[in-house]
């Protein structure tokens, strides 16, 4: 255990000045890791990182571009504003593999086919990256993460000029399509994000940009060639890590989404056919609804236009979270509202319809679990719109 410690301090101590005092050997490799998806949300997207590894320099670390920056002054207002840096880390490659390993994720490693000059070029970016006035960069979830920087680096970096090919059997997905092929659609995680990302997020991801995720950097680096050097594949050896063991996911089918909201849509409708058949109304229901959808507007509002998360922009969410209902409590509290109140409430319908035409066209796609509860909504904004009208003289 000492001897892993004064191992880390020591490449911890080193790393910065990597690119001054050390030169690889013509031993050297770079590999291109690729880590399986997680148990928890942030970790279901897989993860990658580059490898360095030089046994005549007793040499074997991994550069991390997926590190959170704690220390980071009001941190949680940052990452909700999509203003958070990440870190260049740099570890020991056994500590790193065998942290994945404990978690039981796959492991893939792709040793790229360079020349000399090209590896030293690439070390040297990356060492000089994990430089402490370096090491920050804006975080990105489909543009700047930690699988983009694989292809940022060798291209962008160090002017590598690569063709990627289509791998085989490829289909262009939209970036939505992207990442719910990783989720469990029926999960709080799959929810959250179709509530929260705009219908920017539904349109067909380009190739290329399908690289946002590891497992496509993967494959997509398996069908490359370095066009500067006669169209050598990128990738000289391809190997299994680690291999993990299948195991049942625990699944809280009575706790997952369909089933919260399916009986929360059942209750909103019960107390809708009581009150249609007493001629009553219930009031606290509206209340609830009306408060819940309206700061739920009000969030989605604040996404779009007060932080720089370019995915939450054009949200159609906003048809059914309507901001404005959080302003207008004070007409539901009332027996008797005003006129306009049920002009509003024939508004809040057409929003309704709306949002099903876009869903049916294909504009932005919804949550397939926020169906029973669109539908309560629209039941019972069409009740109130029959009370009131019924009420008057």
């Amino acid at each position: 255990m000492k001897k892993y410690f004064f191992l880390l301090s020591w490449i911890l101590c080193i790393s910065n000045s990597f690119s001054q005092y050390l030169d690889l050997s013509q031993q050297a490799e770079i590999s291109v890791l690729t880590i399986g998806p997680g148990s928890s949300l942030n970790d279901s997207f897989g993860h990658s990182a580059f490898r360095v590894k030089d046994r005549t320099k007793n040499l074997d670390i991994i550069f991390n571009y997926g590190v959170y920056d704690f220390e980071a002054e009001n941190f949680y207002l940052k990452f909700a504003r999509g203003k958070l840096n990440y870190i260049v880390d740099v570890s020991n490659y056994e500590a790193f593999k065998n942290y994945y390993i404990r978690q039981n994720r796959w492991i893939k490693e792709q040793v790229l086919d360079l020349s000399n000059d090209n590896k030293q070029k690439v070390f040297d970016f990356l060492a000089n990256n994990s430089e402490p006035e370096n090491k920050f960069y804006l975080y990105d979830f489909f543009f700047d993460n930690c699988a983009t920087k694989m292809k940022d680096v060798l291209t962008d970096g160090v002017g590598l000029v690569i063709d990627f090919e289509n791998p085989k059997d490829f289909e262009a997905k939209t970036f939505r399509e992207l990442i719910q092929k990783n989720l469990n659609w029926n999960s709080w995680g799959s929810l959250g994000i179709d509530i929260a990302l705009g219908s920017v997020i539904d349109k067909t991801a380009l190739p290329e940009e399908h690289m946002f995720l590891p497992e496509y950097i993967y494959h997509f680096f398996e069908n490359a060639t370095i066009a500067d050097s006669n169209d050598k594949p990128l990738v000289r050896l391809t190997k299994d890590v680690f291999v993990n063991q299948d195991k049942a996911q625990e699944k809280q089918f009575f706790l997952s989404p369909i089933i919260v909201l399916g009986i929360l849509s059942v209750i909103i409708l019960f107390f809708t056919i009581q009150d249609y058949k007493k001629g009553t109304r219930s009031k606290t229901l509206d209340i609830i609804l009306f408060f819940i959808s309206g700061a739920a507007g009000i969030i989605l509002l604040l996404l779009w236009l007060a932080t720089d998360h370019s995915a939450t922009a054009q949200n159609y969410n906003l048809l059914w979270a309507f901001a404005v209902n959080l302003f207008v409590l004070g007409q539901v509290y009332k027996n008797e509202p005003k006129n306009w109140f049920i002009r509003y409430l024939k508004f809040l319908l057409i929003m309704l319809c709306l949002l099903l035409l876009q869903w049916v066209v294909g504009m932005q796609r919804f949550a397939f679990a926020l169906m029973p509860f669109l539908i309560a909504l629209a039941v019972r904004y069409t009740f109130l719109i029959y009370h009131f009208n019924q009420q008057k003289p």
